[in-house]
């Protein structure tokens, strides 16, 4: 199954947070989008893995996506080595995108900035003929997205662009809040933790509405690059 755009997190609610809006706007304009999950967010404060689960399969059916996979890799101590590059590796060759969206390239979480660096050397491999891999006895074919873009976590890092979403982030905000365990909750008795208060998810809001104030519209999301943006025209700008 070719998809469009295959979006990576290390935890599941990364996507969400990072890139739910421009996801949801993708695929309202016609686009397959996937969600690969590296871990299961098992070393979470607050909830499980199985409510993890739970969620995550909730959260991608209010953005719609056509597949959603978590590849199980260990919460907090995964690295970026030949075995799990080449997970990624059979993940991207099955799926064909064009576009790779994933983690921040610095950010609180340790396993942001690894997941960010793992999957984008994945997408380098991907395209090597000579590393060859395969699904159920298959061999694949090689396959190199055509871009690589990085979505914008916890810290205010400077885009270097971004995406028009107004319309978008109401469902945003619905897929996030599908993580009931993990975030604002009058009625929780958890823990509490850098993101499970008011201020984080107005956070969500304000970010997309301070980046849109920027750019002129009502609300934007940011990403940065790992080569030069081009544009056809000035007439592509906004």
């Amino acid at each position: 199954m070719k998809l469009d755009i295959l979006v990576f997190g290390a935890h599941p609610d990364d996507a969400e947070l990072g890139a739910g809006a421009t996801i949801a706007k993708e695929i309202a304009n016609g686009k397959k989008v996937g969600i690969i999950d590296l871990t299961r967010g098992e070393l979470g404060t607050r909830g499980s893995a199985e409510i993890r689960d739970r969620e995550a399969k909730a959260a991608a059916k209010i953005l719609g996506v056509t597949v959603r996979e978590n590849l199980g890799f260990a919460d907090g101590f995964f690295i970026n080595d030949k075995k799990h590059q080449l997970e990624i590796v059979k993940i991207i060759r099955k799926y064909q995108p064009d576009i790779i969206l994933c983690n921040a390239i610095d950010d609180r979480h340790i396993d942001h900035s690894k997941g960010s660096d793992l999957v984008s050397d994945a997408c380098f491999l991907s395209g090597l003929l000579k590393i060859e891999t395969s699904i159920n006895d298959e061999l694949q074919e090689k396959w190199r997205p055509k871009q690589v873009y990085h979505y914008i976590q916890w810290k205010n890092i400077e885009p270097d662009f971004v995406v028009d979403v107004t319309g978008y982030v109401e469902t945003k905000l619905k897929a996030v809040l599908a993580y009931d365990s993990q975030f604002y909750n009058t009625k929780s008795t958890a823990p509490q933790t850098p993101i499970s208060s008011q201020n984080f998810i107005d956070s969500v809001t304000y970010r997309a509405k301070d980046l849109g104030r920027l750019i002129g519209v009502e609300y934007a999301e940011g990403f940065t690059v790992e080569r030069y943006v081009a544009v056809k025209g000035l007439s592509d700008l906004i």
